[in-house]
């Protein structure tokens, strides 16, 4: 809608001012080539396609440069590929350079798709794969529904596990900024193999790569210890491709997650509760798993630990307002643990502390209380005459 917003705004303030420059007499303005530029200019920004705004003659100018470009382009890329391997990059970069060419002579139109991708093939055969990674990313961009889509995102996601798997190997370490390695970025390379694969899954949701971008994605943000990232994958992936291969491990990986995004019993507790509804979720969704006594020993482990978490939570609890000498609130955490964290090894000292303030009250005594005599309270006094009595009188 803001879109169109603009556009419309923008067409009408070139409409009014070039009637206004018309209508003061500027007589270079009355040319037919600028009354030309105008009207082409708005019907641009209204269509958004420039061929649309062709004479039948300028069409097949263009068309003809492009197909000049694209054949030239392809010779070069046809003759790249049978090149010897000191010569090869070069004349990809070639090939790919006609094709840019090509694109740029008819933009917008079929040959134009065409030649975005074989732009892009030929920067990554040349391995410059941050100009490949750019130019699959124009062709996603600017032909959304294109017949290459397939094929580009398996390029994109390749070039972004190239990437993560490089930075995984030290490279970074070796050296932080890269200035001479055309096949990685600059600097934050695992950072920009995540971008790709966020990018793929944005593309075509649908597509055939977009769960196992998603997943790949998710991992490598564990890796790097960014969990509520991770987490936010391993969700997306569990609600949307839910016939996805990875469903199991979106699973597993999304218990680990919640777990180490646990920050301790002083905090919300909230993560441990999406972390047990999960564990119940898996063993309800994969009972053929639950065969495998490895898995089954791994689910039990993080139940285990989940109830241990929650135990933990309660029993800090109760020690807090044992201190406080609230000790009715105390019993009620001590009888919480028993009854559902019995298993814990907190249960049995609450055990023993339900013993230990059974007979104690249950609000502390207020100290100092013969104060509240000495000192007014300080609530204010009510008026003799309120405003409803007045206003009878009235």
């Amino acid at each position: 809608m803001q879109l169109n917003a603009r556009k419309t705004a923008a067409i009408l303030c070139a409409s009014i001012f070039s009637l206004l420059l018309v209508n003061v007499g500027c007589s270079s303005m009355r040319s037919p080539s600028w009354m030309r530029s105008i009207g082409k200019s708005t019907r641009t920004a209204l269509n958004d396609n420039e061929d649309l705004n062709l004479t039948p003659e300028e069409r097949a100018k263009r068309l003809a440069e492009a197909r000049k470009h694209y054949l030239a382009g392809d010779q070069l890329f046809k003759a790249a590929s049978q090149a010897t391997e000191n010569k090869l990059n070069g004349e990809f970069l070639k090939a790919g350079k006609q094709f840019e060419k090509a694109v740029k002579a008819h933009p917008g139109s079929a040959i134009a798709q065409d030649a975005q991708f074989m732009n892009a093939e030929s920067y990554f055969f040349a391995d410059h794969l941050t100009k490949a990674e750019k130019s699959y990313g124009v062709l996603q961009k600017q032909f959304p529904n294109s017949r290459h889509n397939d094929r580009a995102a398996a390029r994109q996601f390749a070039i972004a596990q190239y990437w993560i798997e490089t930075e995984k190997a030290g490279a970074s370490k070796i050296m932080p900024v890269n200035f001479v390695d055309k096949r990685r970025p600059w600097f934050d390379v695992d950072g920009h193999g995540i971008r790709v694969l966020d990018q793929i899954r944005f593309d075509d949701p649908t597509g055939k790569l977009a769960d196992d971008a998603t997943m790949a994605a998710a991992v490598e943000h564990f890796r790097q210890g960014n969990y509520l990232e991770a987490d936010e994958f391993l969700t997306d992936l569990r609600e949307t491709f839910t016939d996805s291969e990875h469903l199991f491990n979106a699973h597993l990986l999304g218990i680990r997650c919640k777990m180490e995004m646990y920050a301790g019993p002083k905090y919300s507790r909230l993560v441990l509760d999406e972390a047990d509804e999960l564990i119940v979720q898996t063993r309800q969704r994969f009972p053929d798993k639950m065969q495998d006594s490895e898995i089954n020993e791994t689910i039990a482990r993080a139940s285990a630990e989940v109830d241990y978490r929650l135990a933990e939570k309660v029993a800090v609890r109760a020690d807090y307002r044992e201190k406080r000498g609230e000790y009715g609130a105390a019993r009620l955490y001590y009888e919480e643990l028993l009854a559902e964290h019995d298993k814990t090894p907190f249960a049995e000292k609450a055990r023993d502390r339900l013993t230990a303030v059974e007979n104690k009250p249950a609000i502390p005594e207020k100290r100092l209380a013969f104060l509240t005599k000495v000192f007014p309270e300080g609530r204010r006094a009510k008026p003799l005459v309120t405003s409803e009595s007045t206003s009878m009188f009235r």
